[in-house]
This record gives structure tokens, C-alpha cells and sequence, in this order.
């Protein structure tokens, strides 16, 4: 199959020169987020690098060759050595598995994420925003800054615990705080290495996973424990889990097959939210026509009351802002498939077993698709200016059947939780405090983002 009909068959898709031994892995790893962008201004829109000896990987920017991979052909492009890397973290789970087992999970899950569902999730939303409102009333008086990357993470892991697995993880925030950069850092050692080492070598860095990986597991194994101890049921994600029966054997799921499960939803579902929402309030603090623009909105919508579900739609300026800082610093700043079978794309050969590399943070600012493309601009996702736009020239959470299936309910969320913060806060960033992405598997500040806290009934 071919992406693009009308090109001449080629066979060398154009790459930068590489070293002898190590290929482009040293510039790759470096500072990828200055790489792959130079790679596809200097060399277009598929672009061929070398890995060590043979090995290649590629990286496609153009939306029609992503929607290619993601949904036309999405057969022949599995997540592979990709999943691969984060199996040791969350197994087999939503985000990992592949074919039936994928299919059958994301059937079962689905309805947790039904619309209808998410209204009735907007209130514990809200109150979640509203208690984080209220807590930081004194670091405001008394002008204590406060790490708001942190303190996004704290409020989306409460959100998710609730919403979707009935149990309050408020006092777990800081076994995940200190469990996810040694995970995160891990993961993407895996992704970047040929050849990783096995986790039974009692490496610094195997030592820091595993003892991470284990607090992680203590927290799930907690959960699931409880709520068989107590036979809670509901309607929460959770419960769901708990009640499945293979249509064959009419077994539930295993402890460790729920753990997968949970653990991809507790990890997934509130650090890409809250990462999408630390760069979101640097954002706004950096472009203050933007700010006012989203508080007139707030004032004249809200009116300084609690938004609900009935109020998002009439809220179009805050998704806006939500969606434009998502462009500009995606949570997911790549992601990537493997092809099964050889391939032919735009007129290129691609071999069986090719690494793929599909990276918002290079589509989100290519020139042809995106004006002044390093621009923060809010209302380029207002519905007229959006409309012409290809599909997945924006992609923060992916594309095709594997689209997030937590899309709808991180958006929402998000919103909520700007509507009712920034009603009653101005956030400005600690003067001379480095502010720098760091891409490991998400987009998190690199030092953290302390802020500063400033009432604007005070203002």
C-alpha cells in the first residue's frame, strides 16, 4: 500500500549523516526535541536515521502519513519495540497489548468513558478544583510559591481515583510523585537503547525502577485489595474490571490483569493532564492578552460561581487555550509503531520491522499547516480558522482505533479545572527558575514550575 499515490518509486529516504559506529543515537538522545524538528526542515517529511550498524528508524511528519499509520493502515503498524518499552511498568494493559486481547479490553472500558458518564463526573471535578482552590489561599497571602507541576499532579491523580476507580488516592500522591521520574526516566531508556540491560542486573538505574515499580504496586495491589475486601460495586471503571467474565471460560480477571489495567489508568490518566496543565498556567502567565481574554470569558459566563458540565460548551476560549498549549508542548511529545510487513510510503521503500517515529511536538509546528507555528495563539482553534486544518496536523492524543480512550474525559477535566482556578488566580512563575521541557515519556517540566499565587480579588 502506498500513502501517497503519484511519486516516483524511490529507495533511499533522505536522512542526516551518521556517525560510523553510533549512528544519529548520541543527537537523538541529546536534545530530541531540537533534532527531530531540524531533521524534518532539512530533509522533509519522512526522514531515514541510523541506528547502530544496519539499523534504521524513521520519522513521519506530514498528518496524511500519520492518519497512514494510525488508521489507514493501521494493520500493519503494531506499537512493537515501543510497547515494549513500557511493559515493564504497566504490562499488559490497554496502552500495551495488541489484536483481540486490545480489542477486548478497550470494549470492556469503553463505557466508563461515555459521555453521559462524564457529566456525572463533572461535579467531583469541580469540587476537586474548588478544594485545590482553597488550599492555596495561604501559600497566596503569604506570597509562598508553590510547584504547580506538582500541584497539577496531585489534583488529576484525586480526580482520576475518584472518577474512575471510587477510591480516594489524596494521600497517594506522594508514593506517585516519587515513583514516577525513576519509571519515566526507565521507560525511556528502554525506547532510546538497542540493546537495554536485562532488569535482573542490579544496575543504579534497574535498582531505581524496580524499587519504584514496587511502590507503584503496593499502591494498585492496595486498591484492589480493599475494594474485594468490601464488595463495593458501582459504576466506575473499576467496578467494570471487577466484574468481567471471559466469554469463554467465564473466569474474572486475575489480580495482575487488573493491576495492569489500573496501574495504565492511574499513570496515564492523571500525568498527561496534569502535564497538559502545568504548560497551560506558564502559558497564560507569559501572554497576558490571553489571560484577559480567558477571564472575561470566566467573569462573563461564571460569574465568579462553580462551573458544571451544562457550562463547558458556552466556555469555547478555555478549551482553546487547553488545546493551543497542548500543541505547543503535547503531553506525549512522540510516540511510535513498527511495521509489520514491508511498506510503501510517498514512493519509499519502508522494510518490515521499521521503527516509525509520529511526533506531535514536530507536526504540531510544521510551518505548512500551522501559521507562525511557535506562536502562542489560542483562537487558531477557534471552529472557523480549525476547519481547513488536515486531521492530525493535531494529534496530542494520538489518532486511529487507539485514540486516548480517556480523551473526552481529560479535556473536560482540564477545563474544569482552569475554569475554576483561574477565577481566582493570577499564577506567575518564580523570577530566574529555569522553565525547560524535559522529554522523557511526557512533556514534564524539567525543573519543576514553582509559581507564585496572586488573588485577583486582591489584584
Amino acid at each position: 500500500m502506498t500513502a501517497a499515490t503519484g511519486a516516483p518509486a524511490r529507495h533511499a529516504i533522505p536522512g542526516p549523516p551518521a556517525h560510523p559506529l553510533l549512528g544519529n543515537l548520541r543527537e537523538a538522545r541529546r536534545d530530541p526535541l531540537a533534532f527531530y524538528p531540524a531533521a524534518r526542515r532539512d530533509y522533509g517529511d519522512i526522514v531515514r536515521f541510523r541506528s547502530l550498524g544496519p539499523l534504521r528508524w524513521y520519522l513521519f511528519s506530514h498528518p496524511d502519513d500519520i492518519d497512514y499509520v494510525l488508521r489507514r493502515n493501521a494493520r500493519n503498524y503494531h506499537k512493537g519495540i515501543f510497547a515494549a518499552s513500557i511493559v515493564p511498568l504497566v504490562g499488559e494493559g490497554l496502552l500495551t497489548s495488541e489484536g483481540e486481547v486490545w480489542r477486548r479490553q478497550r470494549r470492556l472500558e469503553q463505557p466508563a468513558f461515555h459521555r453521559q458518564r462524564l457529566a456525572a463526573l463533572a461535579a467531583d471535578m469541580t469540587a476537586a478544583a474548588v478544594a485545590t482552590a482553597e488550599g492555596w489561599g495561604e501559600p497566596a497571602r503569604v506570597g509562598r510559591p508553590l510547584d504547580v507541576a506538582a500541584e497539577m499532579s496531585r489534583l488529576t491523580l484525586q480526580i482520576v481515583g475518584r472518577a474512575l476507580l471510587g477510591t480516594d488516592t489524596s494521600g497517594a500522591a506522594a508514593t506517585v510523585a516519587g515513583a514516577l521520574p525513576a519509571t519515566l526516566e526507565y521507560t525511556m531508556y528502554r525506547a532510546e537503547s538497542v540493546f537495554p540491560l536485562p532488569l535482573r542486573l542490579p544496575t543504579p538505574r534497574n535498582r531505581r525502577f524496580l524499587r519504584a515499580r514496587a511502590a507503584l504496586d503496593r499502591l494498585v495491589y492496595g486498591i484492589i485489595a480493599e475494594r474485594r475486601r468490601t464488595g463495593a460495586d458501582g459504576d466506575d471503571l473499576l467496578s467494570m474490571l471487577l466484574a468481567a467474565r471471559d466469554a469463554e471460560t467465564g473466569e474474572a480477571m486475575t489480580d495482575r490483569q487488573l493491576r495492569d489495567e489500573v496501574l495504565t489508568i492511574l499513570l496515564a490518566g492523571h500525568e498527561t493532564t496534569a502535564v497538559a496543565l502545568s504548560w497551560t498556567w506558564f502559558l497564560l502567565s507569559q501572554h497576558p492578552e490571553a489571560e484577559a481574554t480567558l477571564h472575561a470569558e470566566l467573569a462573563r459566563v461564571l460569574g465568579g460561581r462553580a462551573p458544571t458540565a451544562a457550562d463547558v460548551p458556552r466556555l469555547p476560549y478555555t478549551r482553546q487555550v487547553i488545546e493551543e498549549a497542548m500543541r505547543l508542548y503535547p503531553p506525549v511529545w512522540a510516540t511510535g509503531r513498527q511495521a509489520l510487513g514491508d511498506d510503501e510510503v510517498r514512493g519509499y521503500r519502508l522494510p518490515a520491522g521499521s521503527p516509525v517515529v509520529l511526533s506531535p511536538w514536530v507536526t504540531h509546528r510544521h510551518p505548512d499547516f500551522w501559521e507562525r507555528p511557535d506562536a502562542f495563539e489560542p483562537e487558531r482553534f477557534a471552529p472557523g480558522r480549525a476547519a481547513g486544518r488536515p486531521h492530525l496536523a493535531y494529534f496530542p492524543f494520538g489518532g486511529g482505533q487507539r485514540q486516548c480512550i480517556g480523551n473526552g474525559f481529560a479535556l473536560l477535566e482540564a477545563q474544569l479545572i482552569v475554569a475554576t482556578l483561574a477565577q481566582r488566580y493570577r499564577l506567575r512563575p518564580v523570577p530566574g527558575h529555569p522553565i525547560e521541557p524535559e522529554p522523557t515519556v511526557t512533556l514534564r517540566p524539567r525543573h519543576g514550575l514553582p509559581m507564585t499565587l496572586h488573588e485577583r480579588s486582591a489584584a
